[in-house]
This record gives structure tokens, sequence and C-alpha cells, in this order.
């Protein structure tokens, strides 16, 4: 099997560190990983411009569904433009309509901002009540890869799923597994044809009761761990 590209998500400047130094092959810049992933800050994005791997940026401007009004759509195209002049290799972004499947519409203006970057539409894909039917309209509007967890809440949970999305994407476009994906769980991929793999490679650590108990944040916290990506890239390279 040719080489696996592990991609990392990560939120702050400490994550990003340790991902490249674990031997990520591309990033995905968010903010707020415990919201399933924000559009990162300006901040964020010029210091992973300087990262030396391809870095994708998420554009997702509020917790909750994939719904977007057209407010939305305004901030999503203006963080694209920023990503774009942060240096940003691509960017992450997905839209719904209400019924879960993808929202064309909303794609094609986003995908319009973001003409000549790399775009990977994210898992709102999950959502889809006709993944099959999804992944052709994915294709159909030109993005590189899907990450999606095969409409499980963990990857490694609907292998066969993910077998099938990659079977009828062939060479079209990549499939890339994320959610719950780690070397304990990676076995349970093993068997498929994997070009990409997305994880958070993260630890949990508490917060201080007083953070909490003000409402600044959750009792824990995602950090990424180095060694952990060591170690997923490891298994990666053995499969």
């Amino acid at each position: 099997m040719a080489d696996i590209l592990l991609e990392v998500c990560v939120d702050d400047s400490a994550g990003l560190g340790a991902a490249l130094r674990g031997g990520a092959g591309r990033i995905e810049l968010c903010s707020a990983l415990a919201l399933g992933g924000l559009t990162p800050s300006a901040g964020l994005m010029q210091a992973a411009a300087f990262a030396g791997r391809p870095v994708m940026a998420m554009i997702r401007p509020r917790a909750g569904n994939f719904i977007w009004s057209s407010e939305d759509l305004r901030l999503m195209r203006a963080d694209i433009s920023a990503a774009r002049a942060a240096g940003m290799t691509g960017v992450v972004l997905g839209a719904s309509r209400p019924d879960g499947r993808l929202d064309e519409w909303m794609l094609s203006a986003l995908i319009a901002e973001a003409e000549g970057m790399d775009i990977t539409l994210h898992r709102c894909f999950d959502l889809t009540p006709d993944k099959a039917a999804a992944l052709e309209t994915a294709i159909d509007l030109g993005f590189s890869r899907i990450l999606t967890s095969g409409g499980a809440t963990r990857a490694p949970d609907a292998a066969e799923t993910l077998a099938t999305l990659i079977a009828q994407a062939g060479p079209r476009i990549t499939i890339m597994p994320g959610a719950g994906i780690s070397p304990a769980t990676l076995p349970a991929l093993a068997h498929l044809p994997l070009r990409e793999v997305h994880a958070s490679c993260s630890m949990a650590q508490p917060e201080t009761d007083a953070v909490a108990a003000m409402g600044f944040g959750p009792p824990e916290r995602r950090i990424t761990d180095e060694t952990t990506v060591r170690a997923l890239c490891a298994a990666l390279a053995r499969l």
C-alpha cells in the first residue's frame, strides 16, 4: 500500500507544534475542537502558514447544524478570503439543507470564493440521508476529498460503509476517514485502500474548577499529543 497521509486537526499553537513534531502530513486548523471545530483566528492562521506542511482552515462560523443563513454565507466568504490571505493551502467546509442533503447552492457559492484552493467537504456529509448521492454531488462540485466517519459516531465502527464509499469514489475523489481513529482503533480500517486519514491525536486535560464554574470552558479540554501523532504515523506506515 502507498504511503497514507495523516491529517491532524489542531486548535491552538501548542497543538500545531505537537502535530508537526509527531509527523503529521497535513494540518486541519480550527478553533474550539470541543465543539467540532470552528473557524480559526487570523493570528493562528498566520502562525500556521510557516508550518512547512499543507494547512487546511476550517470554515464554520458557529457551532451546531450546518444550515447557513445569508449572513453566515457573508461571514464564511470573508473567512475564506482571510484564509487565502494568510497563506492557507485550502479550506474545509460544508452546508446542509434542512432535510440533511447537501446544499448545492450554498456550497457552490463558497467554492467559488475558494477558487484555486484545496477544498475538503467536512462531516456534514455524515448527516446526508443518501451518501451515494451526496458523494456524486461532492464530485460534481469539485471537492478534493470528503472527511467522513461513514455516518457512525466513530469511523472504525463504519468500516464497511467506508469501503463502499471508497469503491464508489475510485480515483475521482478521496474518502478520508475521520472520528475515533487512534493507533488502537486503526486495525478496524486496515483492510481498506486508504489514501488519507484524519485524527485529533488528542488527550484530555482537566481544567480547574474555577474555569469550569465561571463558564469559561468545559471541565476538560482536548490537547494534541505528540506521542499519539507519532504512534499513529508509525501504525499507518505498517499498513
